[in-house]
């Protein structure tokens, strides 16, 4: 991930998204992207966000499958802004169990969709427990994926690279990017994914600004002979495990 971008058409995208909203406002540039170059984007979200992140619904008076219903429809209608396929669990949330039942279906999507990416959230949120619970059961799914002993169809996984995508609070969750993701040409369909969302609106205004400030890091860091356009937009990512390479860059 960087300003480069990939010419096969055969690196999916996993991500791994506790609730329903997740997914798009912290890595819908990078599913905007995955999909303008053909390659296949999976959301894979683990609860609907039905009891956390819906408080604008239950002021309403709406009851709990109502609520389920409202959360569904708004994710399927942002993943297909996006250009990627969704599929809900139904864990429940508030709090997120984990459970060796939901790991297992977790391995599951891995060995059938074999991504050449993971993204998910970081290990660490003292705001809300359902995101680093979403990460550890997508870590121990991609390791237990790669086993060629576990009992599940597919093939052993191979070694996909994990990024953790931004949290709502960095600097308390210990957040410090080491990839910044231009997403500039794919932006305004991130907007409008976002907008697909009217039950977590105040998310809005804050992850177009978040895509500004570390739009202004990128263009800083990548130095001034690549040409990037003066509104560029970026995400940020930390990624887990090492870059394997032989050329350094």
């Amino acid at each position: 991930m960087g300003t480069e971008t990939r010419s096969s058409a055969a690196s999916p995208l996993l991500v791994v998204s506790a609730h329903a909203g997740d997914f798009v406002w912290r890595a819908g540039g990078a599913i905007a992207l995955a999909a303008e170059r053909g390659d296949r984007a999976k959301v894979v979200c683990l609860s609907f966000g039905e009891r956390g992140e819906s408080a604008r619904a239950w002021r309403e008076g709406r009851n709990l499958k109502e609520i389920k219903e409202i959360r569904r429809a708004e994710a399927e209608a942002a993943a297909a802004v996006l250009g990627a396929e969704i599929e809900f669990l139904d864990a429940g949330d508030y709090p997120l169990q984990e459970t060796p039942e939901l790991v297992d279906r977790l391995v599951r999507v891995h060995r059938a969709f074999k991504p050449a990416v993971v993204l998910t959230h970081t290990l660490t949120d003292p705001y809300n427990g359902d995101h680093p619970a979403a990460a550890r059961m997508a870590l121990q799914a991609r390791v237990l994926a790669q086993a060629i002993g576990y009992d599940a169809p597919g093939e052993p996984l191979a070694a996909p690279p994990v990024f953790f995508f931004e949290p709502h609070q960095p600097e308390q969750c210990d957040f410090k990017p080491d990839v910044l993701l231009d997403i500039t040409p794919v932006f305004e369909r991130k907007r409008t994914a976002m907008e697909c969302l009217p039950a977590q609106q105040h998310m809005w205004d804050y992850y177009l600004d978040l895509a500004k400030r570390r739009g202004v890091q990128l263009k800083r860091n990548a130095g001034p002979n690549l040409g990037l356009a003066h509104d560029t937009m970026a995400e940020a990512y930390v990624r887990l495990y090492p870059q394997t390479t032989g050329i350094l860059v």
